[in-house]
């Protein structure tokens, strides 16, 4: 789901760069992570360009900040009404939406990542995700994993998948790593706890070995997990989209 989200990471480290925040070298590192990246469609451009002249770009556009969006079918909050963005967000799951481009990742693969970015440039802009103080989203992701917890004991994930004790062991005290410096400790806080807990959501809506867990049974679970995965998301928008004040 959500563990390593590209449009999270260029939103962050992007909007850290415009706001002078850091420099473009340690936005740059931060980006490419040993990876190959390229970007198509980028206003100006006919091919496709390297991630860092896209970040370059972006002041030149007259970029301030960009802000990850999380879609999901049939909630589109946050993306401009640009032809084909959307599918290509919904698509992805992610996007890293600005005010005058919004910027699309794909994987190809372990080492080569292929952005396509879209032009904004004369559409209105969206209204941002609506979104809660990252206090307000700590204490809803609190309360969704409690209502979650009898769920996954029921289910009895811990027995055929030992990894889900040690993720939720701690998860209080978890710091998301690799974020700006001046990062909020409890956007770090925040964005860690989502990254755990969409782990164990993965692991929760994947089928015991052996098939053990009836149609009936799924469709109780998943909709007695999806209140979890909603605090999940929202959660991790938030902490991407928090500015140090």
């Amino acid at each position: 789901m959500l563990h390593d989200l590209s449009a999270g990471r260029f939103a962050v480290w992007a909007t850290a760069w415009l706001s002078g925040r850091t420099s473009y070298d340690a936005a740059l590192d931060a980006l490419t992570d040993d990876r190959a990246h390229r970007v198509t469609g980028l206003p100006g451009t006919s091919d496709a360009v390297p991630l860092g002249w896209a970040l370059t770009a972006l002041r030149g556009l007259g970029e301030r900040r960009l802000r990850l969006v999380l879609p999901v079918p049939g909630d589109v909050r946050g993306l401009p009404r640009a032809p084909g963005l959307a599918a290509l967000a919904l698509e992805a799951g992610q996007a890293a939406v600005g005010d005058a481009v919004a910027l699309v990742p794909e994987d190809l693969g372990p080492e080569v990542t292929a952005w396509t970015a879209v032009d904004l440039t004369g559409l209105p802009p969206a209204p941002p995700p609506v979104e809660g103080s990252l206090r307000q989203v700590s204490g809803a992701l609190d309360l969704a994993v409690g209502d979650a917890a009898r769920t996954l004991a029921a289910l009895d994930l811990a027995r055929w998948n030992p990894e889900v004790p040690a993720l939720l062991a701690g998860l209080g005290s978890a710091r998301a790593p690799g974020l700006p410096p001046d990062t909020d400790p409890l956007a770090l806080s925040v964005l860690a706890r989502a990254q755990r807990l969409a782990r164990v959501l993965d692991l929760a809506l994947t089928d015991a070995p052996g098939g053990a867990v009836t149609h009936s049974q799924a469709a109780a679970r998943d909709e007695a997990l999806r209140p979890l995965a909603t605090a999940v998301r929202e959660a991790t928008v938030a902490a991407c989209n928090a500015v140090p004040r």
